[in-house]
């Protein structure tokens, strides 16, 4: 079987378009209800999505007076999925800086028990400096240091998921033992942010290890997913950049030891679909006109680090303010480089970032958004997309009954599940435990 696109629903509260909640082909009044996430879930299954994806934060967004901006814990929320699905991958969101190992290790084994092995990590270092002072913190750690301290974070999980060998859980009730514990490890961590001694007080996973996912861009956000990610979220505007991204983060995986094609590149996609181009547009521009500029210029704003009070709607941002305009991250760069591109207005640029906060928002037929995602996929740019809905639950229907079929039908897309995990879903082997040789060296020291 040839190479597949890896698809996953990016799941949103009412959609990915910031007015998504004001249209009349929304449920806003559904976006606390978790049989509408459930509902979602099962559609993206019966298409044979590879997962669902659901972020997290953990403050409330500044400008949730103008949008669905609001959170979810996680974790209750993937698991009332769970038991609603049987195949479908389960991806959330936690955060390296605002959780300690020892309780994501605990959240996501949890998780990928009672989901028979469909879990996933979005690994974030968050961004949000406001979130500091929810944890009892004064300032928000430096970009530098909050990758440290992840890449410390993302080893000491990775202990404690393998503390407990495949071979520990005996449950044998002839013999009464429960479980064997020399095969059972303290992991004895010390390091620059952690000390943890272990091991889990949970058996391993069924998949050994939930997917690491990861989904940031900056340069330290790159050698971060070179070392550690199996799938990396990114936004791109243009196949350009995408390929660019895709080419480099392969080559820094194949620096750091890997198998490239053990990493994945998922950029986002927000299709809006019609029965022709224009009527697609046509859809898209309804969804804009109902835009609010002060929830666009905040967003802008902060992407940038500067203040936009007072400009001109239907003018370009004046030149003064982009000569100092930019903040490390991906994002940011990926404004400007539109900005410098295309010239727009301030309305255009908020328009423009609407859709999907920077990803790849798509109007066109059916036909052209499967040709569109088909182009990526075969020319270096893809290994498969985060699917971000306009609005929900009928842009992600649209592209479920209009798209999926079209991709199946030119074998870019499985038409039944193969596996039950997400790792096979994605094509990923399963890890060993790290210990495990260990214990067959003291094995056959002792034979």
């Amino acid at each position: 079987m040839g190479r597949e696109l890896k698809l996953n629903l990016f799941i949103y509260p009412a959609g990915h378009h910031e007015a998504a909640w004001r249209h009349p082909s929304s449920q806003p009044e559904r976006v606390l209800d978790i049989r509408f996430y459930q509902e979602l879930a099962q559609r993206a299954e019966q298409s044979k999505f590879d997962a669902v994806f659901f972020a997290d934060g953990p403050a409330l967004e500044s400008n949730v007076q103008y949008a669905a901006r609001f959170r979810l814990e996680p974790f209750t929320w993937l698991s009332a999925i769970a038991v609603a699905t049987e195949r479908i991958g389960l991806i959330g969101t936690a955060s390296t800086t605002y959780l300690e190992p020892y309780n994501a290790a605990r959240l996501f084994a949890s998780l990928d028990h009672l989901s028979g092995g469909r879990a996933g990590w979005n690994i974030v270092t968050t961004g949000a400096e406001r979130a500091a002072r929810n944890f009892g913190r004064d300032e928000h750690p430096p970009h530098a240091e909050r990758y440290s301290r992840a890449d410390e974070f993302v080893g000491v999980v990775g202990k404690l998921w393998d503390s407990w060998e495949d071979e520990a859980l005996v449950s044998d009730p002839g013999t009464g033992v429960f479980a064997d514990t020399s095969r059972i490890h303290a992991i004895g961590h010390e390091g620059e942010h952690f000390r943890v001694d272990g091991p889990l007080n949970t058996p391993r996973s069924p998949q050994g290890r939930p997917v690491y996912v990861q989904a940031g861009s900056s340069a330290d956000g790159r050698a971060f997913a070179a070392k550690h990610a199996e799938a990396v979220f990114t936004a791109h505007q243009t196949l350009e950049s995408a390929q660019s991204f895709y080419a480099d983060i392969k080559a820094k995986a194949a620096a750091a030891g890997r198998h490239p094609g053990k990493l994945l590149v998922l950029p986002g996609i927000s299709p809006y679909l019609g029965s022709t181009e224009a009527e697609a547009r046509a859809l898209r521009q309804e969804f804009d006109e109902l835009t609010q500029p002060e929830y666009g210029l905040g967003v802008l704003g902060k992407l940038l680090a500067v203040d936009l009070d007072g400009v001109k709607l239907d003018e370009s941002l004046p030149r003064d303010l982009l000569a100092t305009a930019g903040r490390e991250g991906s994002r940011s760069q990926l404004l400007l480089d539109v900005i410098r591109r295309e010239h727009p207005t301030v309305r255009q640029l908020l328009h423009r970032f609407a859709g999907a906060r920077g990803h790849y928002a798509i109007a066109g037929t059916p036909l052209q958004v499967a040709d569109e995602i088909q182009r990526w996929f075969e020319s270096g740019a893809a290994d498969g997309f985060n699917i971000m809905p306009p609005w929900l639950p009928g842009g992600f229907e649209a592209f479920a009954d209009e798209v999926i079929p079209l991709l199946q039908s030119r074998g870019l897309f499985r038409t039944e599940y193969e596996g039950r995990t997400l790792r096979e879903h994605f094509g990923l082997a399963r890890p060993e435990s790290q210990y495990s040789q260990h214990t067959h060296q003291l094995q056959g020291a002792n034979a």
